[in-house]
């Protein structure tokens, strides 16, 4: 498996996170961002140029420019859109339910994004590009960046959060295809939402095949999910995501491929997702596909990651804005299946839960750590199957349970005080 990282890294604070759609959002509640305030990056000097429509032929961004993306731009037709290291990315300002800022590579276009640890391409909210240090970032200031691919997928649709149209269908019979390389990428302040059905992520990717190469990628304050891989094979590492409005990472629609060398750190401060009433916010979420596609939950191929090295953080209190927290490290259902391997979940409510529709039978915990305020592991039916060396800790209250000196964003109190992987030094952020 491409980019298939098995190493284990030493985490000093660190916190993943795997996300879901089809939840509601409080537009009104307040997001409290740890920074105060937010510096402009220097490139905000820089001429603007903007970008509408598809792009049919092959262009290059380089970093002397900051490129502002209108509407949605759409790379097809054959054409390969190559970014250089340090160029920075925006949108035009968000209008209410009309996507904007949303950068998409269609089924038969390709990217080439190929950041440094120096100089990593960032997509970011045009407030901190406007020459105004007073502004301050919020999520949905940027769209979101969208990968679709011709690899299998169990279910073929449109993007969710794209017009129902031939530019934006996802998945074929190529598990092996390329739509080319994200690597040193930053996606800040992404998302569109209009409603608990139609959604843009940070980053999505529907079908993408394992001939992509997905690594080195922070995503931070999503007004959605973080990381969404609908269907595909792609295998990706080395991944930090920072306070997702809901879930971290989100499978779907039988996503295949293996994740490893991820972080992610919740922020009890920001956005929360609801349902029903309830905080629905969880580290991963994970659905074979949903019931208007198949009530039985039973199509293939199956959603089942294999999760290596995934490191899944809560905070210290399930409390966040209007005493709504975070619901499950991982949740697992509707039909949905999973590998962990060298794993670490604490600071949610429940660690690990198997709903009724999921297979908990099918899921191996290898070397696996499972903290939960409340409870650490359930299966609503079936058992999970211990797959060797498990360490399962029930409402640890000290860090040190899990081989970390302090694994929650919260605190002591500043995001300086976290200490990301050696291979994140250089491209990642924190704080503005």
């Amino acid at each position: 498996m491409k980019n298939l990282k098995q190493s284990i890294v030493l985490l000093s604070i660190v916190a993943v996170s795997f996300s879901a759609c089809k939840k509601n959002t409080d537009s009104t509640a307040p997001f409290n961002n740890r920074s105060t305030t937010a510096a402009d990056y220097p490139q905000s000097s820089l001429p603007v140029v903007s970008i509408s429509g598809d792009i049919t032929s092959n262009v290059t961004w380089t970093a002397g420019n900051v490129y502002e993306i209108r509407g949605i731009v759409t790379v097809r037709n054959g054409a390969t859109l190559t970014i250089q290291p340090g160029t920075y990315i925006k949108a035009l300002i968000n209008n209410p339910n009309v996507q904007n800022g949303v950068l998409v590579i269609a089924r038969d276009g390709k990217i080439d994004a190929v950041g440094t640890a120096n100089d990593p391409i960032v997509f970011t909210s045009y407030r901190l590009l406007d020459g105004n240090p007073n502004t301050t970032a919020t999520a949905g200031d940027f769209g979101g960046v969208i990968i679709l691919g011709n690899a299998r997928v169990n279910y073929s649709k449109s993007m969710e959060g794209l017009p129902s149209d031939g530019r934006f269908y996802y998945g074929g019979t190529n598990d092996e295809d390329n739509r080319g390389t994200l690597q040193y990428v930053r996606i800040e302040y992404a998302g569109f939402f209009v409603n608990s059905n139609w959604q843009i992520n940070s980053l999505s990717l529907g079908g993408v095949g394992n001939g992509t190469t997905i690594d080195h990628v922070q995503v931070s304050y999503s007004l959605d999910d973080g990381f969404e891989f609908f269907g595909g094979t792609v295998n990706a590492s080395n991944l930090v995501a920072l306070a997702s409005y809901d879930d971290q990472f989100d499978f779907d629609n039988g996503y295949t491929g293996a994740i490893s060398d991820a972080v992610a750190i919740a922020d009890k401060n920001s956005w929360h997702s609801t349902s029903g009433g309830n905080s629905d916010s969880n580290g991963i979420e994970s659905d074979n596909n949903y019931p208007a596609e198949d009530p039985t939950f039973s199509l293939t191929p199956k959603t089942h990651p294999i999760l290596i090295n995934v490191n899944v953080f809560g905070t210290e209190n399930t409390n966040g804005i209007s005493g709504l927290g975070y619901r499950n490290g991982i949740r697992e259902r509707r039909g949905s299946e999973v590998t962990l391997v060298d794993v670490i979940v604490s600071g949610y409510s429940k660690g690990i839960a198997f709903d009724a529709d999921a297979n908990a039978s099918l899921s191996d915990l290898n070397s696996t750590s499972v903290h939960g305020f409340t409870s650490s592991v359930t299966a609503a039916v079936g058992t999970y199957v211990d797959g060797g060396g498990n360490t399962l800790i029930v409402n640890a209250s000290y860090a040190s349970a899990f081989g970390v000196p302090q694994p929650w964003y919260n605190t002591p109190g500043s995001p300086s005080t976290v200490t990301l992987p050696s291979w994140s030094t250089g491209w990642t952020k924190l704080v503005n």
